[in-house]
């Protein structure tokens, strides 16, 4: 398979074999480079993720699901702005042109992006050790992006979902053991929360995506707010596999264990009777696991009311080794 075929396959197989792009999308696929309509009442957010094996997953990880959580971890970060997903820009480093290995990845990447309504508007192919990078583009009304500078004292603390199934698989992994489906998935097949964040956008007061662990990110939030918070760890969202293990592996997991992709965000205390129904409407569950503080500095307590350290302040690509 030639350079150029392969690149016809991954737009075909993504965009679908008739698609337009999008009216948006003047010139894309074919061209030097993309030329974009972008909505004069919008704003541009754009994000890049790179996944490189050995790095952030396995080898041995599904070649479907690494389609999937390629994109996903690109439309987290767009969910955690608010924005509306549009455009992407996929650079694919392969050790061969495999074209099963392509139409898996591809089937799982375009899966995605059609749920999400964001479209392939070009990108790079090269010959290497396989690493897949991601430029996401999405729209959002001026002045209404969801940051991470807007937490005051006194606003409440809330995470969606449930945090250290994924990274409780990746412990799992790397001591030869296997996991349950459920914390499999949360690693390999994380769902972005784009209707969560777009509905958070004149609610919430800041907000994240937790891909390196809740301590390391909502410390993000806390550094640009210039404020401190304390968490209840006993209000941590947790599976039903996370529960039956010792509390200070657990809170380990999900404190500092990363890639849950799961929303982290703040908001005014008196509209916190709101969260029921956001809840309910985006299909999301949603924890208060603590409040923002004047202190400057981020506690996690246990519910003997003693504070509890984490080992690690969270995933870091130049101080933590290789993650799987």
């Amino acid at each position: 398979m030639s350079e150029f075929d392969l690149i016809r396959r991954l737009h075909e197989r993504i965009n679908g074999v008739d698609a337009a792009v999008s009216s948006a999308c003047i010139v894309g696929i074919g061209d030097d480079g993309a030329v974009l309509d972008i909505p004069s009442d919008r704003q541009l957010v754009v994000t890049v993720d790179t996944l490189v094996e050995g790095v952030h997953f396995p080898s041995t990880t599904d070649v479907q699901r690494l389609g999937h959580k390629a994109l996903a971890v690109n439309l987290s970060d767009l969910a955690s702005m608010g924005a509306q997903p549009a455009w992407f820009f996929l650079a694919l480093t392969l050790p061969a042109p495999d074209l099963s290995w392509l139409d898996s990845f591809t089937q799982g990447m375009g899966d995605l992006a059609r749920s999400a309504g964001i479209v392939l508007a070009g990108g790079d192919t090269t010959a290497g050790p396989l690493s897949v990078t991601i430029t996401a583009m999405g729209l959002v009304e001026p002045g209404m992006a969801l940051t991470r500078d807007g937490a005051r004292n006194g606003d409440l603390v809330v995470v969606s979902g449930q945090l250290g199934d994924a990274a409780y698989a990746l412990e799992l992994l790397k001591a030869g053991g296997m996991p349950d489906y459920h914390s499999r998935a949360a690693l390999e097949n994380p769902e972005p929360r784009l209707k969560l964040g777009r509905r958070l956008r004149g609610l919430a007061t800041s907000c994240i995506d937790l891909s390196d662990g809740l301590v390391a990110d909502l410390g993000h939030i806390l550094k640009a707010s210039a404020v401190g918070a304390e968490i209840k760890l006993d209000l941590l969202p947790g599976s039903a596999g996370l529960a039956n293990l010792p509390e200070g592996q657990r809170w380990q997991l999900q404190a500092a264990g990363g890639d849950d992709y799961e929303l982290c965000f703040t908001i005014p205390a008196n509209r916190r009777n709101e969260l029921d129904r956001v809840a309910t409407e985006c299909g999301s569950p949603l924890s208060v696991i603590g409040e923002i503080t004047a202190s400057g500095e981020l506690v996690c307590l246990m519910d003997n009311g003693n504070v509890f350290v984490p080992q690690g302040r969270g995933y870091d690509h130049f101080n933590s080794g290789i993650r799987p």
